[in-house]
């Protein structure tokens, strides 16, 4: 298409200038110019020639005359476009106090076909002054964009404040109506900022908008997903709204552990006693979890008799789960039923359970009046934090000692995770 209008196009001017030609060569015409007295004659083809003769000279004298103008601007933007890379270099090397200097420079003298490099230049020199520690000359970088480049200090004032503890600022400094829309990165400052604020919720609304530009990876996306999720159900203020937010989440971060871990301690201190455990119980038949299996036996909640049962029957699924035995055996107590906790604690231990697990047979041997053993499993507990020997119980004959030893080579060979102590 473009090919067929140059051909009409020079056609079309072809045509005009042999009928032109024609009309010149039938009746030449006739010019009278007088000035001062003295008259000048010629022909129209002559007079527009000479014309046109006089204004290409014009043309050639006034680029003649512009010429070192033109040559030393031309030098000025090499200059800037030197100090401009040479500073980002030196930034990037880590040579702040230069690449400062240099970035200052290319800033007060910028680039003009590049149309952002002021805003480059001076956030990157401000970048460079927090680096070295020099945050009043930081600052005043930023005050020198002025609302020209309102977005670009908005974004550095956030990053400024999120770095110093400060996320008030920095939403402060995001919601200005000069900084809107805000880019990809402006969106993440604004989520981290919400989300140091206690509202998790307001960065979990974000994620659309995110995802939607691309702004980090797909599994950086998810992770934030999930810790933002279990962020606002534990930020719900009472159970209307600790139930809005949990029915709003799609149904696999109903079922991830760490969702599902904010959501059941938050039930608890609500006294949603039901629904704290029907979440726990639910993700674990999804899919098992050792820390919401632990989680499951320190509830502060009561149906203790339903939570022993429902753990008794995990047990036949994962007989070596140090959480879950540690959970039986609290559950246990909770019901004063001591010999049977000494056991699944013991299973528990040896199957990797460490301080926890430990702490609870002294807690146990305590309230029975063993004081020996409780010392003896209160030492065991510190020395297994600190990574140490542990020394065995007195008192515990060789069949026990026989089974302990069983459920130990046992976890080795299935290498059962070690709960956190």
């Amino acid at each position: 298409m473009n090919l067929f209008r140059s051909v009409l196009f020079w056609l079309v001017l072809a045509v005009l200038g042999a009928l032109l030609a024609q009309m010149l060569l039938q009746d030449p015409g006739y010019v009278l110019v007088r000035f001062r007295g003295t008259d000048y004659q010629t022909t129209v083809a002559a007079g527009a020639g000479l014309l046109l003769l006089s204004m290409l000279g014009l043309g050639l004298l006034w680029s003649l005359l512009r010429l070192p103008f033109k040559a030393w601007r031309q030098h000025r933007q090499r200059q800037a476009r030197a100090r401009l890379t040479d500073g980002l270099n030196a930034y990037q090397r880590g040579e702040y106090a230069r690449a400062e200097q240099l970035l200052k420079q290319a800033a007060e003298h910028p680039a003009h076909e590049y149309a952002d490099s002021e805003a480059l230049a001076r956030t990157h020199a401000a970048r460079a002054a927090a680096a070295r520690g020099d945050h009043a000359a930081a600052s005043a970088h930023l005050d020198a964009l002025g609302d020209r480049h309102a977005c670009a200090k908005a974004l550095l004032r956030a990053e400024q404040a999120l770095a110093q503890g400060a996320p008030a600022d920095a939403l402060a400094a995001l919601d200005a109506p000069a900084a809107q829309p805000l880019p990809p990165h402006g969106l993440r400052l604004r989520a981290d900022a919400l989300t140091a604020l206690g509202r998790s919720h307001e960065a979990y609304g974000l994620l659309g908008a995110l995802r939607q530009q691309q702004a980090m990876p797909a599994s950086t996306l998810d992770a934030l997903q999930a810790q933002w999720a279990a962020g606002a159900v534990h930020e719900a203020t009472d159970a209307n709204a600790l139930a809005d937010r949990w029915d709003a989440l799609p149904p696999s971060l109903r079922s991830a552990p760490p969702v599902v871990s904010a959501y059941a301690q938050r039930a608890c201190a609500l006294r949603w006693d039901e629904a704290a455990t029907r979440s726990v119980e639910q993700a674990l038949d999804t899919q098992w979890d050792e820390n919401l299996a632990e989680l499951y036996g320190r509830m502060p909640v009561g149906r203790h008799e339903h939570r022993r049962a429902q753990a008794e029957r995990w047990l036949q699924a994962h007989p070596s789960s140090p959480a879950l035995l540690l959970s039986l055996s609290r559950l246990a107590q909770a019901q004063a039923a001591w010999p049977q906790a000494e056991t699944w604690l013991h299973r528990a231990v040896a199957q990797g359970a460490g301080a926890p697990a430990w702490e609870s047979l002294g807690d146990g041997y305590a309230n029975a009046g063993d004081d020996v053993r409780a010392r003896q499993a209160y030492a065991n507990a510190l020395r297994s934090q600190r990574g140490e020997a542990i020394n065995d119980l007195p008192g515990r004959d060789l069949r026990q000692q026989i089974a302990d030893t069983a459920a130990i080579e046992e976890r080795d060979q299935h290498g059962m995770p070690r709960l956190r102590g």
